[in-house]
């Protein structure tokens, strides 16, 4: 999917909504592990009960690839389901020397067909480079996280030396951000962000991190975000949309637990779908 599709989508659908199947088979309804496929079967559910009022799906691959095979062919046939429709994003987190990520490139992209792929760049340019290659396709790389664990690392402010001298003297006039006050994810996005385009590198920003987005909005002004941490972890989708919106959105947000999960009941899809068009009403107010 391009970005101008990605666009219209949001516009004839006034919203900017992904929807997270983070589909654990310990808390779906119990009604359903009859069925052959019980995954399968409560992901058409929900995809039938919200496709209307999203425009992405994001398939955590983690929950598929812990139940083997079966949960394998379950990812296989929720993202063919999905259809063309809707932004498929493989939410895998690869990130590996470059003719590993050209494999997991291959498998996500050509064997199976998501649109996007989540990539940690802690490898470097040669390890993105793979995903990006792909026409119509987009990496979705790590920027600033919304896990406790982000401060470690992403958060640290780098030493002035010759080299991140030289890097200020090239872009620091134009961000306005000296040596000493530079923290790594924010090279992390000026340096990725010259890796590819707006039309196939997004960035994961996580709504936990609100004082954050202003600044990041002026590293990255035109680039899309994938936003996870609304609902269950508590962002809120008004501040994110006021500070991070660009005059085509430019955002995407990601719920996951808050949706599928509003019931674990038989009326599970219902619930998701008011969910989701009580995400969306909101977001219509903003776009």
């Amino acid at each position: 999917m391009t970005r101008q599709q990605l666009v219209e989508q949001i516009k004839k659908k006034q919203s900017y909504l992904c929807v997270g199947l983070d589909t654990d088979i310990t808390k779906i309804p119990e009604h359903l592990l009859s069925e052959p496929d019980p995954v399968f079967a409560f992901n058409k559910a929900i995809i039938d009960a919200t496709k209307d009022l999203c425009v992405a799906y994001k398939i955590n691959t983690a929950f598929y690839e812990a139940q083997g095979l079966k949960g394998w062919e379950a990812m296989e046939k929720t993202v063919h389901y999905i259809g063309d429709e809707h932004f498929k994003i493989a939410d895998a987190k690869r990130g590996d020397i470059g003719n590993t990520s050209d494999q997991y490139a291959k498998a996500f992209f050509e064997t199976m067909p998501f649109d996007a792929i989540t990539v940690a760049p802690y490898m470097g340019e040669d390890s993105v480079k793979p995903f990006l290659q792909h026409k119509g396709k987009w990496a979705i790389v790590l920027g600033l996280t919304s896990n406790k664990g982000s401060e470690d690392f992403q958060k640290l402010e780098l030493w002035e030396n010759e080299r991140l001298n030289s890097w200020w003297n090239l872009f620091g006039s134009i961000i306005h951000v000296k040596p000493s006050e530079l923290q790594l994810y924010k090279k992390v996005l000026l340096d990725v962000s010259r890796w590819g385009s707006t039309d196939n590198l997004m960035f994961v920003i996580g709504a936990t991190q609100p004082a954050e987005f202003e600044n990041i909005r002026k590293l990255v002004p035109h680039h899309f975000f994938l936003v996870p941490g609304v609902g269950a972890q508590g962002g809120s989708l008004k501040d994110i949309s006021e500070k991070a919106m660009t005059k085509d959105c430019g955002i995407l947000i990601n719920s996951s637990r808050a949706i599928i999960y509003a019931s674990a009941k038989e009326d599970f899809a219902e619930k998701a779908r008011a969910e989701a068009l009580s995400v969306q009403q909101e977001m219509k107010q903003y776009l």
